[in-house]
């Protein structure tokens, strides 16, 4: 029995628990957002709730494909998984090409000392669970030329919740 019994596309993440098996980061966090509703990590009203959807989104696919993909596939995964240097270019084409918009928006979308739908949201989880592999590839927003966007980054990491992540992987994060 391979992988593909629990998720037919063979990527990560898939959930198994007593009732089933789910896969794909967004439907599991809406069953777990169901099945465990304190704290609620959609918000109630309709556009925080699309704008939450939103950055989820954004998470996804456009932080997945430069940060995901091309960052710490080639800083951590390559070296430590598939037995291959790094291509340090692909990872500098990265760092100058796509990061930049990618973070010039989300500098435009946060806002002083709030979360990016005005409390702690799926909104949050999405980005910031991308910037923790930006972290693990030995990078962190720049706080001089993105101000508010690290800033939010380290209210994210700051909370108890993501406390507790980078401790369990600290001996991760320390072998790359």
């Amino acid at each position: 029995m391979g992988y593909e019994t629990i998720h037919p596309l063979k990527k990560v993440p898939a959930l198994r628990d007593e009732k089933g098996t789910l896969a794909d980061s967004s439907v599991i966090c809406a069953y777990l957002d169901r099945a465990y509703p304190d704290p609620q990590l959609y918000p109630s009203d309709p556009y925080l709730y699309g704008r939450a959807l939103w950055f989820e989104e954004y998470g996804d696919t456009g932080l997945v494909a430069v940060i995901g993909l091309q960052i710490f596939r080639e800083r951590v995964i390559a070296p430590s998984m598939m037995g291959r240097p790094t291509d340090d270019a692909l990872v500098q084409k990265a760092l100058d090409e796509g990061v930049p918009p990618l973070f010039n928006y989300l500098e435009s979308q946060v806002k002083d000392g709030e979360f990016l739908c005005g409390s702690f949201s799926i909104a949050d989880i999405g980005i910031c669970t991308q910037l923790l592999s930006y972290r693990y590839s030995g990078y962190e927003p720049d706080p001089k030329r993105w101000p508010k966007f690290a800033a939010y980054a380290e209210r994210v990491f700051a909370r108890p919740s993501f406390q507790e992540r980078l401790r369990e992987e600290a001996g991760f994060a320390r072998a790359n």
